[in-house]
């Protein structure tokens, strides 16, 4: 019923009076749009300029007039998803927000440099994201939901781009196509001791009540995505974490129990249960990594450089040292043929921007069959690699083609027909949508038409 109370308010009154005054009658905040049953604050606006300038967008026009546009637009398409029960789970929002503000803190240098930046603690980054991020997957899923039937024949590419000007046409940037050989160093008996005598006096503080699982993880685990939460994971299932990890994890029946030693491929963990829920458990842990010597790195790269020898010699082909030598599970089975997951599914071509750094660097001024020579990194689960790279193919960047680029050029042609879709969709909502706009908007240049009446 207030809602229903706010709508004839809103409708009724004009919009300047909806503002708000500080103690000697200064405007500090003023309704400039109504949109539906929703008001469009300045400090909205003044959020989203800031927000913008930090990530580096850049918005239509002009922004005093695209960004309320834009909030205006996000809240038809939030008020739909509400309609159409478009859904976004807890796990989802706190995967995307811890997943934002590792990226930050590694852009920036320090999670005390990130807080000093917002001028906020970490527990309030964290929630004002969570809700800027809920409704940003919110939106994302209704327009997903709007355009998913959308699709487009081979004929009407080929005319699309038949008719594009040729400064117009995409330019493909260098792709290469990448196989490798890895080696991991063998970390010594002596570093792995240390690392279970570490992981065993947390247990032993933790029974005896000295200090908390999530104290300890905050200050020693080595996991950045859980260690700030305390070491705590959300509901996952078994197919989800690494086998060894879920095999404890699952065994784990009481909450104030900490679990034994269990070495996953991402090092070694101590884990404790918060709770299950049907196949799905929620638990904590402390994750630290063994630290692989000089000794170890450099006795890996010469067997490395000996594996090259021997290929270059052809003693047996890089495929076969791949298939057989490697220690890279992801590419052994496929002759070491490096895959690259894009939106419109797996490939062997990366753009070398998509590639791991070192082995962007290995093969930028290789030719086609070169093989790299021995290179350390770490790889996605965070240990230490020792490689030898080769460059399977390149295709040098070029104008699109039809013969060769079927695929790109069909994803412009599918984008501009999802963009049209989109446009209107928000054309027609705003028909059918109470609009209040305050008056110095009302000459603005709108993407959209129908805001002004």
């Amino acid at each position: 019923m207030k809602r229903f109370h706010l709508i004839i308010l809103l409708a009724l009154l004009p919009l300047a009076t909806f503002a708000q005054r500080d103690s000697i009658g200064a405007i500090v905040d003023e309704v400039i749009w109504v949109v539906g049953d929703e008001a469009i604050l300045k400090s909205d606006v003044e959020a989203m300029r800031i927000q913008g300038q930090q990530e580096g967008l850049r918005w239509k026009g002009d922004p005093d007039c695209s960004i309320p546009e834009q909030i205006a637009v996000q809240k038809l398409y939030l008020n739909q998803a509400l309609i159409d029960s478009v859904e976004v789970t807890e796990s989802e929002i706190t995967q995307g927000v811890e997943q934002y503000l590792d990226n930050m803190i590694q852009a920036i240098g320090s999670r005390e440099k990130l807080e000093e930046y917002y001028k906020k603690n970490m527990s309030q980054i964290r929630a004002d994201l969570r809700e800027s991020y809920r409704e940003r997957q919110l939106v994302q899923g209704m327009q997903q939901k709007l355009t998913k039937d959308i699709a487009v024949s081979p004929a009407e590419v080929r005319r699309y781009f038949e008719n594009m000007p040729q400064d117009s046409i995409p330019f493909v940037p260098t792709e290469v196509e990448v196989q490798i050989i890895t080696m991991t160093p063998r970390v010594e008996q002596e570093e792995i001791n240390r690392i279970k005598d570490e992981l065993r006096s947390y247990t032993d503080r933790i029974n005896k009540g000295e200090s908390s699982f999530q104290m300890l993880a905050r200050l020693y685990s080595e996991d950045p995505g859980t260690a700030r939460r305390g070491g705590e994971l959300d509901y996952t299932g078994r197919g989800m974490l690494d086998p060894a990890f879920a095999n404890v994890a699952f065994s784990l029946t009481d909450p104030k129990k900490v679990s034994k030693i269990v070495e996953s491929e991402f090092g070694f963990h101590i884990i404790q249960l918060i709770d299950k829920r049907g196949e799905k458990i929620k638990v904590r842990h402390i994750l630290r990594k063994p630290v692989v010597s000089e000794e170890a790195v450099t006795k890996a790269l010469g067997r490395l450089d000996s594996i090259r020898t021997d290929i270059v010699e052809g003693k047996f082909t890089f495929d076969a040292g791949a298939s057989v030598i490697s220690d890279d599970k992801d590419t052994r089975n496929n002759h070491g043929l490096m895959s690259n997951a894009t939106q419109e599914g797996r490939t062997s071509r990366f753009k070398l921007a998509e590639l791991p750094p070192e082995i962007a660097k290995a093969v930028d001024r290789m030719d086609v069959g070169d093989i790299s020579k021995p290179f350390r990194m770490i790889n996605e689960r965070g240990k230490t690699v020792c490689a030898i790279a080769k460059l399977k193919s390149r295709t040098e960047g070029h104008k699109a083609t039809i013969t060769e680029d079927f695929q790109i050029l069909k994803n412009v042609v599918l984008n501009k027909r999802r963009e049209e879709v989109l446009h209107n969709w928000v054309v027609n909502r705003i028909k059918s949508t109470y609009v209040r706009i305050n008056e110095r908007y009302r000459n603005c240049n709108f993407e959209y038409e129908g805001w002004v009446r």
